[in-house]
């Protein structure tokens, strides 16, 4: 079952479709794919194969699910050895294009930064983008805002470079002449979108630095997906959720 957090990048990510627009379609108009119909689906009819497109190490990864293509899927989040199975979300998480280290050797911090399709237009204010982390192995996740205000999250997301260790997340944002690194802690049952205060001396760091030494086991920092590989029904119906 999704979490709280999860929820509420699930949500961002609706509202990115809504942004879109939607267009009412006549029965005898072609097919025509439309985001926001795509995020209401109820189910995806997709029968495209799973495929891992980020690898913790041998047991830990990240599959996309139903696509119909590598920007418009379900991204979930595996442990076989744990058996915990975890909904991510959908066109979203796959569509991550920065940087992405999970280093933390206990195993209980894990970090999935969301995204957008590409093309996508938003309004004169720009969207806040979140990412999903964990801090019990993936058994629960929860949200945190990481790129406000983007005007096109797909290209931004290439600025980015993401990565958790056994206590903080990391997120720098690479510029042409220079850089920022902002670290958040993390506290096992803190929820950073729970509007609560940090614990007395514990504080977010901005302006700090992110550890050289950093890598994920699998050697894997960056979501990678085979283009190749494609449903062979790519314009079956969307059946929404509200229908």
């Amino acid at each position: 079952m999704a979490t709280k957090g999860i929820r509420c990048a699930v949500i961002a990510a609706a509202l990115l479709a809504m942004l879109q627009g939607c267009t009412e379609k006549k029965s005898d108009q072609p097919y025509m794919f439309m985001l926001s119909d795509f995020m209401a689906a109820k189910e995806l009819p997709y029968d495209s194969p799973p495929q891992v497109i980020y690898r913790i190490d041998e047991h830990r990864f990240v599959t996309l699910e139903r696509y119909r293509d590598c920007n418009y899927g379900e991204t979930w989040y595996n442990d076989t050895r744990a058996k915990i199975r975890q909904k991510l979300g959908r066109g979203g998480y796959e569509d991550y294009q920065g940087k992405l280290i999970n280093a933390d050797p206990t195993g209980r911090n894990l970090v999935f930064p969301s995204s957008a399709p590409p093309g996508l237009v938003t309004n004169e204010r720009g969207v806040s983008v979140y990412l999903a982390y964990s801090t019990d192995g993936g058994t629960t996740f929860n949200s945190l805002e990481y790129m406000p205000h983007s005007f096109d999250p797909f290209e931004d997301s290439k600025q980015y470079w993401v990565a958790v260790d056994n206590q903080r997340i990391y997120v720098k944002k690479v510029r042409q002449y220079d850089s920022y690194v902002v670290s958040y802690p993390l506290i096992q049952g803190f929820d950073y979108l729970g509007n609560k205060p940090l614990p007395d001396g514990i504080e977010i760091e901005f302006d700090t630095t992110m550890p050289s030494w950093l890598h994920t086991p699998s050697g894997d920092d960056h979501i990678r997906c085979d283009v190749s590989i494609k449903p062979t029904n790519p314009d079956a119906p969307l059946i929404r959720g509200d229908q």
